[in-house]
């Protein structure tokens, strides 16, 4: 009886070493970028007729991935985007372009506003982030709430700061806190 454990022992022992002699795959945890390093402003101007305040969207990309010429991603690296920011009308101008102060995400529509991330059926939209390799959108990331913080540094550059929220993988929730500084490129969507 023992003799037939101690073979069984053996053999359990040399099935584990053969195994671990197979070649190993590592998973590479990719985590979102802290710093973007380009950024256009998508400008809607008054695109809704029950919102008396214009629109513009903030489309954001990392180190690696840019936009061709005919706004096409290419590269590799994360495009953060966030639609519908509900900017103020300034100083009794009508202002369509982001301005300093901080908005928060919610559904209201006001100044100083942005909607949450929401997936409709698959399509993400209000806030998200993609992960794109070499061109081919690989993993979507919703955001579901938080508040941006922008700061004009001159006339031209602008610093924004971004708190944001979402369910991580493992269902919990996660906070991402990335930043801009530069110059925010103006893409006329209206």
């Amino acid at each position: 009886m023992r003799k037939a454990l101690y073979i069984g022992l053996l053999g359990l022992f040399g099935i584990l070493g053969l195994s671990s002699c197979r070649k190993s795959t590592s998973i590479t945890y990719r985590t979102m970028p802290k710093e973007y390093v380009l950024a256009w402003e998508e400008i809607y101007g008054h695109a809704y007729d029950s919102v008396p305040y214009p629109v513009v969207a903030l489309d954001l990309y990392s180190k690696g991935l840019e936009l061709d010429a005919d706004h096409h991603m290419r590269g590799t690296g994360y495009n953060l985007y966030i639609s519908d920011i509900f900017v103020p009308v300034s100083y009794g101008e009508d202002t369509l372009r982001l301005v300093a102060g901080k908005y928060h995400s919610e559904r209201t529509a006001q100044p100083f506003t942005f909607l949450p991330g929401k997936s409709w059926d698959g399509q993400p939209t209000g806030m998200y982030v993609l992960y794109v390799e070499n061109g081919k959108l690989q993993t979507i990331q919703m955001l579901d709430s938080g508040y941006i913080v922008v700061k004009d540094t001159t006339s031209m550059f602008k610093d924004i700061e971004f708190t944001l929220y979402y369910k991580n993988s493992y269902g919990s929730r996660a906070t991402y806190k990335p930043h801009f500084q530069g110059y925010l490129r103006p893409w006329e969507k209206r």
